[in-house]
């Protein structure tokens, strides 16, 4: 069957009462100043050179398609925000965390580049809190709709709802599986439940559903939703096959590597398992699209890319099982596969990715799992 075409939502005015007829002449062409010095690295092409937008700003990487960023604590710094132009307003691609600095960058963006516009919808590619932790106050705001998968709509809903003193004691268990000292246990159980919510403003009981497969219009593009999983359930890139261009959220990014993680939620799933199909998936993809990621700068070569990414999980598994000549818990696989020691601040994430890898490995019947006191004890298979 053809993919069916998503239904649109239409455009409203801004609370400040502009008129969307009002709004001054979209200024959609590519923005010159973003190419000073196009580089290669790594088997990539990156064509605006290392000239991104400063926050308030909005550089135009394609006709109709414009680029912002909003600051993100921590060594990320930043997300990536697509503006895509729709009729007279834009709908937004990702709105960052619900934190005072985001609030102040959007409200610079409609005072500045984006007076008088309306915005038509809100879409958000995954549920991580970066990439939805404004929706709701962006669709509140503009009365549209949220769009995204329903598998990260559900998580979002599911996330921002769970709130308690402290964590749940499936959690405990958890940490105490991939070898955590009751120390630790004990000072992450003092942080409470629901930190998630508190950068997260509330989402929307209703939204417009996004799948695999479907054809959205905006504006003068068409953009398939092709959607990968790993990183999150149901992750939602967009690719507008006509213009070569893929808004990939955070399922490509040029210089780092996503966080695959077995998560509380399915501690028996198969996240790593997953990525790899994806990625697989992707290299379907044509190799000459000018890929917007959420984290570093736009860039052409998907498929270099996606290989060094599957080549560097690959690779790390064959390390991990060589280190699997005895007995190991996820907390002593952390330098194998980072390399270094992992900090309190890392350890949640470090983690998730340890189990991640030690469960492909038992799927691949590549490792067994022995539990002894609550703690999952991961060794090599017998040849």
């Amino acid at each position: 069957m053809p993919p069916r075409a998503a239904t649109t939502t239409r455009a409203l005015s801004t609370p400040s009462g502009a008129e969307a007829g009002a709004a001054r002449e979209p200024v959609n062409a590519p923005d010159a100043s973003l190419a000073p010095e196009p580089y290669s690295h790594r088997g990539l092409t990156y064509p605006f050179g290392r000239t991104g937008p400063e926050t308030g700003e909005i550089k135009w990487v394609a006709e109709g398609v414009g680029w912002t960023r909003l600051p993100v604590p921590g060594s990320l710094g930043h997300i990536n925000i697509w503006l895509l132009e729709d009729g007279d307003g834009v709908a937004i691609v990702d709105t960052g965390l619900d934190i005072p600095p985001a609030r102040a960058a959007w409200d610079a963006l409609f005072a500045g580049p984006l007076s008088g516009r309306t915005v038509t919808r809100v879409i958000v590619t995954h549920f991580h809190p970066d990439h939805i932790g404004l929706a709701g106050w962006l669709a509140d705001r503009f009365g549209v709709r949220l769009w995204m998968t329903r598998g990260e709509w559900l998580y979002a809903r599911m996330l921002t709802a769970d709130v308690r003193d402290a964590p749940p004691a499936e959690a405990a268990a958890y940490q105490r599986g991939a070898g955590w000292d009751e120390a630790d246990i004990e000072a992450e159980r003092q942080k409470g439940w629901g930190r998630f919510a508190s950068v997260v403003s509330p989402v929307p009981v209703g939204f417009v559903r996004l799948q695999d497969g479907d054809s959205v219009r905006i504006g003068a593009r068409d953009w398939r939703v092709v959607v990968g999983s790993g990183h999150s359930p149901e992750h939602a890139c967009l690719v507008d096959d006509a213009g070569k261009l893929m808004i990939a959220g955070d399922q490509v990014l040029p210089r780092i590597t996503s966080n695959v993680s077995l998560g509380l939620s399915e501690p028996e799933a198969d996240p790593l398992g997953e990525w790899l199909a994806s990625i697989a998936k992707l290299k379907t993809l044509p190799d000459d699209l000018l890929v917007l990621p959420s984290h570093g700068d736009p860039f052409t070569g998907l498929h270099a890319r996606l290989d060094a990414l599957a080549d560097g999980h690959l690779g790390r598994l064959d390390a991990l099982h060589d280190h699997l000549s005895e007995p190991r818990r996820a907390v002593d696989c952390f330098r194998i596969l980072f390399g270094r020691a992992i900090g309190p601040e890392n350890r949640g994430m470090a983690t998730g990715e340890a189990m991640a890898h030690l469960r492909y490995l038992e799927l691949d019947g590549r490792a067994v799992r022995d539990v002894r006191d609550g703690t999952w004890w991961f060794s090599r298979s017998a040849p």
